[in-house]
């Protein structure tokens, strides 16, 4: 429940935020905790993001993980891009069977399988993974994947904490996906199989330091549990994400996982707005209170040009951001219909700290991709 509070204004103006603005003239939004609290519209003369040079701290970056080839037998060797307190966010090639079981006791790990295929045995049973999953698993899980196809998995923990389920609000507990699309685990005949004697280890990742523990026996030898917690899986395909003809949503809309200091959005294809007014891009906006990250997973992200599956866009907290000039122009011009993107975006509350292993990984030119050109003015 709200109360009715009529918002301020001046000068130019906009009834509706996102909607039928001025022609040539471009919103910016001003906001606090991201989408969800005060905000300000800005209507101006000039693209917000129409800066000559950019240099600094809160310069925008893209970097390309998919030029990453490195393999790694175990996650916790998968290099570091970007962390903070709260989040850790890796890059992990896995091309063979894994040798020894993995378990993370510092948070909930979400695995995003990019590309490849395999089965994960862990303490519920045995799970298939395959293109577009997301994966999370309960801090303490011991977990092991056997490769059918090379994956490549995106990585992001939950440091001290743990994934759950947004509040959907109005729209009800079977919005956006039915929790009964989540597949967990089963304790079937492979899992069963798996069961050896054949001496293991366990690899445990605790405050970034590694200890190895070792059986005479697979400790995968569970024969059955009940309770209310387990992994589970759901696959981007099962999204079915909240659409408006009428007006252009805020990422937060999409929102797929939250953690007390971040969450996890996911993009999937949707009709694009419809009505003639509304807003068919992402809004320029000042996302102060987050640093935002898009890892791109398939398709052509409609409100970015130079991006392919595979890279990541890093948008610290302080300046502002939204779609690129052609893409604007597109979106201006109602020349799509539908996207057919699928991204993944973490809103970190705590600023991110790039590492050196992702840093190699830079496109340098990121900034420069908003500059107009002469002949597109």
């Amino acid at each position: 429940m709200e109360w009715i509070r009529l918002p301020l204004a001046e000068g130019i103006y906009t009834k509706q935020a996102h909607c039928d603005l001025p022609d040539g003239t471009f919103e910016r939004e001003v906001g606090k905790e991201g989408f969800g609290g005060p905000a300000a519209h800005f209507v101006h003369r000039h693209a917000p993001t129409g800066w000559l040079s950019f240099d600094g701290p809160v310069k925008p970056r893209a970097l390309d993980f998919a030029e990453s080839k490195d393999g790694h037998a175990s996650p916790w060797q998968a290099p570091v891009m970007m962390h903070n307190s709260h989040c850790e966010v890796r890059w992990w090639r896995l091309a063979e069977n894994m040798p020894a079981l993995a378990r993370n006791s510092d948070g909930d790990q979400l695995l995003f399988i990019h590309d490849g295929a395999g089965v994960l045995f862990c303490d519920w049973g045995r799970l298939e993974l395959g293109e577009g999953d997301y994966v999370v698993m309960p801090r303490g899980s011991m977990w092991r994947i056997e490769v059918s196809q090379p994956l490549a998995v995106f990585m992001v923990e939950a440091t001290e904490d743990s994934y759950r389920l947004p509040d959907k609000g109005m729209l009800g507990p079977h919005a956006i996906f039915d929790p009964a699309v989540l597949v967990r685990p089963v304790m079937d005949d492979a899992f069963r199989a798996q069961q050896t004697e054949t001496e293991t280890r366990v690899v445990v990742k605790r405050r970034k330091s590694l200890t190895t523990i070792t059986y005479p026996f697979n400790p995968l030898d569970a024969l059955g549990w009940h309770g209310d917690l387990t992994p589970v899986k759901l696959n981007w395909r099962d999204i079915r994400p909240v659409m408006s003809h009428r007006y252009h949503l805020p990422p937060s809309v999409h929102t797929t996982f939250q953690c007390n200091r971040f969450i996890i959005t996911t993009f999937c294809p949707r009709p694009i707005e419809s009505d003639p007014g509304a807003l068919k891009v992402p809004f320029f906006h000042n996302n102060d209170d987050y640093d935002e990250v898009i890892f791109y997973h398939k398709g052509n992200f409609f409100s970015r040009d130079n991006i392919h599956p595979g890279m990541v866009s890093f948008h610290p907290s302080g300046f502002t951001h939204g779609p690129h000039p052609k893409a604007f122009a597109a979106g201006a011009a109602a020349v799509k219909k539908e996207t057919d993107e699928v991204a993944l975006m973490i809103d970190a509350r705590d600023p991110l700290d790039l590492t050196d292993a992702a840093l190699k990984l830079e496109w340098t030119g990121y900034a420069d991709s908003w500059k107009v050109k002469k002949d597109q003015a």
